[in-house]
């Protein structure tokens, strides 16, 4: 299975004077995303036992995302209230002392052997200690298994920049995929181009800098010319969840082509590139077609 260790909670969206709870966070994006696309696929990340991690849970369980390394707590969810400002979304976060948040190094489990690799990232990576826990995974895993990251840099969440540069850094270096957002980027390299940021990212020990663009497009930076994939064409309702779904396909087409290990990835080659951001495209281009994060299942998907 693949484990993605990231957060989940629950976003408040203003619906008719009200507040409508759906679930979210962009780890339990990828998670479900996998899952329906038919990959084996384990979540990682505590769920509460309030009326929220039930909410959390069902779509779990439907896309047949293993939860058994879930523990489970008193601890209250995560709420992010989303108040939207001249039509741009912004959120307030009630995350002290949440289920989430209080996540301990102590409380990783040791992992089956039935995992085969990691994906983490998200806001999980930014407090402790849920930071600090999600970082003890893959320095302890790390090693042996490979490694996805994808920071999904929100900098109204980021109390200490400094620490949390530090932090991404030493992630980065560990890790063997790492996607960056166009804003990631901007944030982490402000002086530099996108492209010439994405090449500096690759120099810290990565096999493989994903950036996407919207748009635009993926490119992937490895070892050999930069590769460029375009944009899937398509009628946007919102780009809810479309990074989190780029992610779950790029992660399903290498793992369905063998390369998903750290064996493959020191091996792979600009054909088996160009099949993993296609089909991490074609999903994400589902994904914005229709509102919020609702990835695509396996038989939507192109044949």
């Amino acid at each position: 299975m693949i484990l993605c260790a990231g957060e989940s909670l629950i976003d408040m969206v203003p619906e008719d004077g009200a507040f409508r709870p759906l679930a979210g966070g962009s780890v339990y994006n990828t998670a479900i995303a996998l899952g329906r696309l038919g990959e084996d696929v384990a979540y990682l990340w505590p769920i509460s036992r309030d009326p929220f991690g039930d909410v959390l849970l069902r779509p779990l369980s439907e896309a047949g995302v293993n939860t058994d390394l879930c523990p489970r707590t008193d601890r209250l969810t995560t709420l992010a209230l989303v108040t939207l400002i001249g039509g741009e979304a912004r959120y307030s976060f009630y995350d002290e002392g949440s289920a989430g948040r209080m996540l301990t190094p102590q409380d990783i489990p040791a992992l089956p052997s039935s995992i085969e690799a990691l994906f983490a990232g998200g806001i999980s990576l930014v407090p402790d200690p849920c930071g600090a826990a999600i970082e003890s995974l893959i320095a302890r895993d790390g090693d042996r298994l490979p490694v996805m990251l994808d920071p999904n840099i929100r900098p109204f969440f980021i109390a200490d920049p400094a620490s949390y540069r530090a932090r991404l850094s030493r992630l980065i270096a560990r890790a063997d995929i790492v996607k960056l957002s166009g804003d990631d980027l901007e944030w982490m390299y402000p002086d530099m181009a996108p492209a010439d940021a994405a090449r500096q990212v690759l120099a810290e020990g990565p096999r493989l800098v994903l950036q996407t663009g919207g748009a635009e497009g993926a490119r992937a930076h490895w070892a050999g010319e930069m590769i460029q994939v375009p944009a899937i064409r398509t009628t946007v309702a919102d780009t809810i969840g479309a990074g989190d779904t780029f992610n779950a396909g790029v992660l399903a087409s290498l793992r369905r082509q063998g390369v998903l290990s750290k064996a493959g990835l020191a091996s792979i080659n600009g054909a088996q590139i160009v099949a993993a951001l296609t089909l991490g495209a074609q999903a994400a281009a589902i994904t914005v077609s229709r509102p919020g994060a609702n990835p695509p299942w396996s038989h939507e998907m192109p044949g």
